[in-house]
């Protein structure tokens, strides 16, 4: 007799995924829209039909057995193929506006592939990008003005958003000798920015005197200031372009993350937006360096 194949719930599923992003029971439970002793069975018939441990529920935060990191992309891609085939046959295609928020570095080096590939996806969402520091972009999202968004956090700051991947940080300037100076020139932005935060307590910490050369919420300006020769600033280490030296003999940096932050039930459009950035963000961003 041949066996009949066992089908995936993908309600289970879908609510595995949401302790995943959320790390936690409860509030997977309210993005679901159900008890968390709902959520909690689902997560053990989940667990029953695969006859295995997808979470480790042993922390203050839910964290992933191997076996669960394992089942996490592909519950992604299965609910990912549901709901285009959804937006396809079931319901036409989804039509709405997706407020996006990011800091100018992630949105100028990161997102124009990502956008461009959801545009073409889905022509009847409409996007807004707002580029702007992570506190700003928090305090819009709280006032209802975005719906997502590409946040930078503290290393383990798991209460902000889900985790999309770590960023180590690197000091950079025209060349080695600018490390020599002092006090040492900085090319930072205003506060608040994590990297000025970085900076300061790397220097501070280690006892070296230093002063603000070129301050600048711009990206670009910074950069031009970096090549310039005005000083030293800190950059993402996948972001660091070959022009510039790495100055590895000043302090080390402390890494940052970066987070995806969804508005309390933001859906729909918002939703496929969220699994497009994740999709193509899993595995962290391409190395510019060479």
């Amino acid at each position: 007799m041949v066996s009949q194949p066992i089908n995936l719930d993908l309600d289970l599923l879908r609510t595995f995924v949401a302790v995943v992003e959320t790390r936690s029971f409860t509030r997977a439970a309210e993005q679901r829209g159900l008890t968390q002793p709902a959520v909690s069975l689902q997560m053990r018939r989940l667990e029953d039909q695969l006859q295995t441990s997808l979470v480790d529920r042993g922390g203050r935060a839910v964290g992933l057995t191997t076996e669960g990191a394992g089942l996490l992309p592909q519950a992604r891609q299965l609910l990912r193929l549901n709901d285009e085939i959804m937006a396809t046959l079931g319901e036409g295609e989804p039509e709405g506006e997706v407020r996006f928020g990011a800091p100018e570095d992630i949105a100028t080096m990161h997102l124009p592939g990502i956008l461009g590939t959801f545009a073409r996806s889905h022509p009847r969402i409409r996007l807004s990008v707002t580029c702007d520091y992570t506190a700003n972009l928090l305090d819009q999202m709280s006032r209802g003005m975005l719906d997502l968004a590409l946040v930078k956090r503290e290393a383990g700051g798991a209460d902000l958003g889900f985790r999309v991947w770590g960023e180590p940080l690197v000091w950079v300037g025209l060349d080695a000798s600018i490390a020599d100076l002092s006090p040492l020139p900085l090319i930072i932005a205003p506060a608040p920015d994590i990297y000025r935060k970085r900076a300061l307590e790397a220097l501070q910490a280690a006892g070296i005197a230093f002063r603000p050369s070129f301050t600048s919420p711009s990206l670009a300006g910074q950069m031009a200031a970096l090549r310039a020769g005005l000083g030293a600033g800190v950059l993402p280490a996948a972001m660091a372009p070959r022009d510039l030296a790495v100055l590895d003999v000043l302090p080390r940096l402390e890494d940052s993350e970066i987070a995806l932050v969804s508005a309390r039930g933001a859906g729909g459009p918002a939703a496929l937006l969220a699994q497009e950035v994740l999709r193509s963000l899993e595995h962290g961003p391409h190395r510019l360096r060479r």
